[in-house]
């Protein structure tokens, strides 16, 4: 197999993984809010709380996001469909089409989303065409929403009665 066809296939065999689905913000060194649309995130350590998420070497952000040394990670809930749309866009104002407010650790804190996990940078590691991104998770905000998922280009939330009942 060529690495174009394996590329392809790999698309193809991600693009079958369901994901959560998130958006990452950021101030960049003016104080600007920063934010995109991210699906490769995961958790890492309880002890310390630690996650890692990944962003392409040609996003015109990065600099922000590696430099920073702080960011947020908002988990979408299922009814944020036009939200995670309008983060993935390029040249739009994302944030003048949501609701947000910079927290105590000044970080672009987004309205609505099931999660939100703002992190301190542990360590930068780069992968190929990529940095990974660790964080430890120094504040978490938690609402009683369903998170989004995104599976084969379409978003959507596991309704409540799907979920086994804990007591």
């Amino acid at each position: 197999m060529t690495n174009t066809e394996n590329q392809q296939l790999f698309k193809e065999v991600m693009g079958n993984y369901p994901t959560g689905v998130t958006i990452l913000t950021t101030t960049d060194i003016e104080g600007t809010p920063l934010g995109l649309t991210v699906n490769s995130f995961a958790s890492v350590s309880l002890d310390p709380l630690m996650i890692l998420w990944s962003i392409d070497h040609r996003v015109s952000t990065i600099q922000s996001f590696i430099e920073g040394g702080k960011f947020a990670v908002h988990i979408l809930a299922g009814e944020q469909q036009e939200l995670c749309k309008t983060f993935a866009s390029k040249n739009v104002d994302r944030f003048s089409n949501c609701t947000w407010q910079l927290s105590d650790n000044q970080l672009p804190i987004i309205e609505g989303a099931f999660a939100v996990m703002e992190c301190k940078t542990f360590k930068t590691v780069e992968a190929g065409d990529h940095t990974i991104l660790i964080g430890e998770v120094i504040n978490i905000q938690k609402e009683d929403k369903e998170p989004m998922l995104y599976h084969r280009r379409h978003f959507g939330a596991i309704p409540a009665e799907f979920y086994p009942l804990v007591k």
